[in-house]
This record gives structure tokens, C-alpha cells and sequence, in this order.
């Protein structure tokens, strides 16, 4: 039998509304020894059933809850895991896996009400996150249910604060019983990369860009486009795909830049199209010419939490600031911010501020955010981190 958290009278409205964090403060009784990452039942005062969750006692976020239900269900058969899994993954073959795409996120944590798990998928190969206590206790369960998918390699990508911080103990490495390459030649768009599921950032590549990259496509025909913060090149290929005349990648690590041209070269472009450049992104902008189509600004979060939220305004002000002095008139520049503490109002008005100060007339062409394989649960609007300008600046 499982054990049971009851909600305080008056703080059902929350779990009314399906968000999936119970907070300490709304719990009137806790189980006994219950261990971190236990399947736990929600009931209200009246012991009726309101759903299940991983219980982490002693954290603010006492349960993340999977499954809003009044009706009892087997929620510790490995049969239940392996459905929800199954359920994601028929989302993407529906509208996204085709022939020229076999990367994407299998299973986007509480956006596929799975809270705790991240799965990216690279061809055969399943790269995951186990972000909580809770998705860890049914490991075996998860790589079984991506086993019966036709998923045989799958790699454990977990977080170093997962561990500190959700005493997740698994090791980074491959938990299924066959073992893979690391690195793997994916396909997005009918565009080629090289992922590292080992070595490379987040689990391997950028998967939650690919609706910005093809839009890049679209303005970069005989363009001179600049890609800042490159890391492997993803809107670089795309820009060369379409036809830029010639593509610059700046990162500040040269493995990174290194990876970019092996790109280059998988997919059988000019190489004198191309040229990367292992720099500081805002020392290169300072001193970088004046001529180019498109910049791309797509820095890495900078701001980790709420308190880092006042500089890290600074940080993308700056960035932008500069790319809208420096860009030739009638240049388009691609802006995002995948901080999660920087809602999409908030980025909005950084950059408004940083167009204020550049004295151009600028106009917003396209707002984006996240592919479909990243889907927001509408319960949950801390779901959505992603968020992108694309601007005409006069």
C-alpha cells in the first residue's frame, strides 16, 4: 500500500488546477518513513484521491505530482511507466520524426507529465536526465520502456546538482544493457551533426532550436550571417544549407569551434563558406566589422536563478546592444533567451532597452520559443524557457 500526503483545507486549488509541484506549506500530514523519490498518494482532508507523485521529504517542492487522478491506478507497475513513455513517443511520430529528422526530446519532464525525466533521442541512442530521486528509483523502468520502443542504447546524462542537491546516485554512463558509440551522426531537418552524448553540452546538441535554426534558413540566402555562441554550429549549417555566401561561428572554446567545421564537412559544404573563430562572443562583437546580413545571439542561460536575474539583464542588454549598433542596415538579428527566470515580458523589455539605445528603428519579424517536442504543460507555465526575437533593424 502506498503512502499518503493530505492536503490542507483551502490549498487543494493548485492540485485543482493540475500544476504539478505540491509545496511543504500545503501539506497538513506527512507519511512516516517515507524515503526520497517514494510513490506517494495525494488526498485531501476528506481522504479522497487527488494523485500521485514522487514525495522528497525536506525539500520546497515536497512532490512533484505525474498523474492527476480520482480513480486508483498501478502506478508502481513498470507496465504504467512503460505506457507513458510509449504515449510521448506516439506524440513524435505524429509530427515529428520523419526521414529527415531522427534527433529530438523524447520526453520533456513535466511537459509530458513525467516530472524528473528528460529523454533526447539521437538516432538509436537515448540520452537521459534523471533530475530527481523519484525518476531514478524506476530507472530500469524508464530504459525498459524505450528498450520496447526499439531504443537499445541509452545513456545517463544526469546533472551534477541533480546529485547534490536530489541525492540522485547514479553515475553518468550507460545504464542499458547494450552499450552504444558515444559519439553519433544524427539528422535534423536533412541537416547533418555529430553528437557527443558523452562529451557534449546538455545531452549532446541543442534540440530545443530546431524551429529557430530552419527560420535562420530562410534569411540567409547570399547573406553574411554571424552565429555567436556556436557551440557545434547548429544555425550554421542551416545558414549554409540555404545558401549564405559566407557563415562566421564564434565560441570561446575551441573544441567547440573544432566540432563546427567536422560539421561542415559531414554535410559537404564549401569550406571557405565557413570560418570559425574561438573567441570571447562579446570581444568579438566589439571588435568585429560592420557588414554583416544576419547576427544570431543565443547565449547560454545567465540567469541560473532569481537572484541572478538583475545581472544577467545587464549581460543580454549588452549583447544586444552591440549586435544592433554593429549590423549593417536592413540586417536581421535572431535574439534568445532560454533563462527560465527570464520570462518572455521581461526579455522583451531587455531588448527594447538595448534598441532604445542603439538609436535604429527596429521591428520584430517573428517570436519564437520551443519546438513541438519540447510541449509546455499548460498547467504549468514554468514548462516554457525558451524565447526569441527576430528583428529587423533599419
Amino acid at each position: 500500500m502506498l503512502k499518503q500526503i493530505i492536503i490542507k483545507k483551502g490549498k487543494e486549488r493548485a492540485m485543482n488546477n493540475r500544476h504539478p509541484w505540491i509545496f511543504s506549506g500545503a501539506v497538513a500530514k506527512m507519511p512516516h518513513d517515507v524515503e526520497n523519490g517514494e510513490i506517494v498518494e495525494v488526498r485531501n482532508q476528506d481522504g479522497g484521491l487527488i494523485g500521485y507523485g514522487f514525495y522528497a521529504p525536506g525539500n520546497q517542492i515536497i512532490c512533484r505530482v505525474f498523474e492527476y487522478t480520482r480513480d486508483e491506478m498501478p502506478v508502481t507497475d513498470k507496465a504504467y511507466w512503460h505506457n507513458k513513455i510509449a504515449s510521448a513517443f506516439a506524440m513524435r511520430q505524429k509530427f515529428v520524426i520523419n526521414e529527415q529528422t531522427n534527433c529530438y526530446r523524447l520526453i520533456h519532464a513535466e511537459g509530458d507529465f513525467f516530472p524528473g525525466l528528460i529523454a533526447d533521442v539521437y538516432d538509436k541512442t537515448v540520452a537521459v536526465q534523471l533530475l530527481i530521486k523519484g525518476t531514478e528509483r524506476i530507472a530500469d523502468f524508464i530504459v525498459e520502456g524505450l528498450e520496447k520502443l526499439g531504443f537499445p542504447y541509452v545513456y545517463n546524462k544526469s546533472k551534477e546538482v541533480a546529485h547534490r542537491l536530489e541525492d540522485v546516485s547514479i553515475k553518468k554512463g550507460w545504464i542499458s544493457q547494450k552499450e552504444g558509440d558515444v559519439r553519433i551522426p544524427v539528422l535534423e531537418n536533412g541537416v547533418k551533426f555529430w553528437v557527443n552524448v558523452e562529451e557534449g553540452q546538455k545531452t549532446g546538441f541543442f534540440l530545443d532550436q530546431r524551429d529557430a535554426r530552419d527560420l535562420v534558413g530562410h534569411y540567409s540566402k547570399d547573406a553574411k550571417v554571424l552565429n555567436t555562441f556556436s557551440y557545434s554550429g547548429g544555425f550554421s549549417m542551416y545558414a549554409l544549407k540555404e545558401g549564405a555566401e559566407l557563415v562566421h561561428s564564434v565560441d570561446v572554446s575551441q573544441k567547440a569551434v573544432d566540432l563546427c567545421d567536422e560539421n561542415v564537412a559531414l554535410n559537404g559544404f564549401a569550406p571557405e563558406k565557413h570560418e570559425g573563430f574561438a573567441d570571447d562572443v562579446f570581444n568579438f562583437l566589439k571588435n568585429m566589422e560592420t557588414d554583416y546580413d544576419v547576427i544570431i545571439l543565443d547565449p547560454p542561460a545567465f540567469a541560473k536563478n532569481a537572484r541572478a536575474v538583475p545581472k544577467a539583464a545587464q549581460g543580454y542588454k549588452q549583447l544586444n546592444l552591440q549586435a544592433f549598433r554593429r549590423i549593417k542596415p536592413g540586417g536581421i538579428v535572431f535574439t534568445f533567451s532560454c533563462s527560465q527566470k527570464i520570462d518572455r515580458d521581461l526579455f522583451r523589455k531587455i531588448v527594447f532597452g538595448a534598441a532604445a539605445d542603439a538609436h535604429r528603428n527596429i521591428r520584430i519579424l517573428h517570436q519564437t520559443t520551443q519546438p513541438n517536442c519540447h510541449p509546455i504543460n499548460i498547467y504549468h507555465p514554468e514548462n516554457e524557457y525558451l524565447k526569441g526575437l527576430v528583428l529587423y533593424v533599419e
